[in-house]
């Protein structure tokens, strides 16, 4: 591997099935020791990727290099270091954890025997290891894949929607588990198709639509793109409230939503001092919650799938 070689780098990947382009020219990098995130709704083409970096499938055109190394040049040792699933890992559901993380130990021909116990205690299955994994939760053998993941000690380690069916505790340990993965120096290239999954947790994103790439950069850049949050309000007055909004507040936009009440746009500022208006104005107020984070909002508007798509991606900083 050549210094400062990406972890991977993938350069114009083109992917057709029978004339539906499932990923158009998708470009991105992904630097040694980061957590990087692809982000897209549902057939955005974040899986069809991941598929072609494992060589389950070739691209049409364009390259994929894995620690500088390609499926052309390599064949099966671009994935020396490499370790993941596609979807949702699969297991004998009448075998124990320990014994199907022992069984891949053994077919795959890496690891030592105690390690089985070191990734089972990574992943906080232990006490569960003896348990037959027909028995295990969802997140339970969403962890159990990724401990046999580790099994080979990867340097870069693939996630496909990780959280995906989880439930808010169980989005909340993957989380937790990604972190600490990666302040152990692994790289972490994760998809998802919310964005609240991996906003804590992604130094970079690129995110996806339609198998084009609708932004390239940082969270913290993605922060500084994101519209202002929006909340729903519901007062006992809506017609008075929405005339204190235009008269005092032209900063702000309230206007009634489709589900009842009202949605309340602007700056934090904004909103708090039209909130304290209406109470001025002794006009009951019976609700005020946020609709969606300023990323969400801004996550939807660039995969919008009724809108026309960007003619070209947004780069808001260099990947590092």
């Amino acid at each position: 591997m050549s210094a400062g070689a990406a972890a991977v780098e993938v350069v114009g990947v083109t992917k057709t099935y029978a004339g539906l382009v499932a990923v158009d020219d998708v470009s991105m990098r992904v630097a040694p020791g980061e957590v990087y995130g692809i982000l897209g709704p549902n057939g955005a083409g974040k899986t069809t990727l991941l598929r072609m970096l494992f060589g389950l499938i070739r691209p049409d055109s364009g390259e994929i290099r894995v620690f500088d190394r390609t499926w052309a040049d390599d064949d099966v040792r671009t994935l020396d270091g490499v370790a993941g699933f596609i979807e949702s890992p699969k297991f004998y559901p009448y075998l124990t954890g320990r014994q199907n993380l022992e069984g891949l130990r053994l077919l795959d021909g890496t690891g030592l025997p105690d390690r089985v116990e070191e990734v089972l205690d990574i992943v906080d299955l232990t006490g569960r290891e003896d348990h037959k994994v027909g028995g295990y939760s969802y997140g339970m053998r969403q962890r159990l894949g990724v401990a046999a993941s580790l099994l080979r000690s990867p340097r870069l380690l693939v996630l496909d929607e990780p959280a995906n069916g989880l439930d808010p505790g169980g989005i909340r340990d993957m989380r937790a588990l990604v972190k600490r993965l990666a302040a152990g120096g692994l790289t972490v290239l994760l998809s998802s198709h919310h964005m609240d999954e991996v906003e804590e947790i992604c130094d970079n994103v690129t995110i996806m639509r339609r198998g084009s790439v609708a932004f390239h950069g940082t969270i913290a850049d993605l922060r500084t793109m994101a519209p202002d949050p929006g909340h729903l309000l519901r007062t006992g007055d809506d017609a008075k409230a929405v005339v204190v909004g235009r008269l005092r507040h032209p900063d702000i936009v309230v206007e009634p939503s489709p589900d009842g009440g009202l949605v309340a746009t602007g700056s934090e500022r904004g909103l708090a001092a039209y909130v304290a208006d209406l109470v001025h104005a002794e006009i009951p107020l019976l609700a005020f919650t946020p609709t969606r984070t300023p990323l969400e909002a801004l996550f939807f508007m660039l995969t919008d799938a009724e809108a026309d798509p960007p003619s070209r991606p947004v780069v808001a900083g260099a990947c590092r």
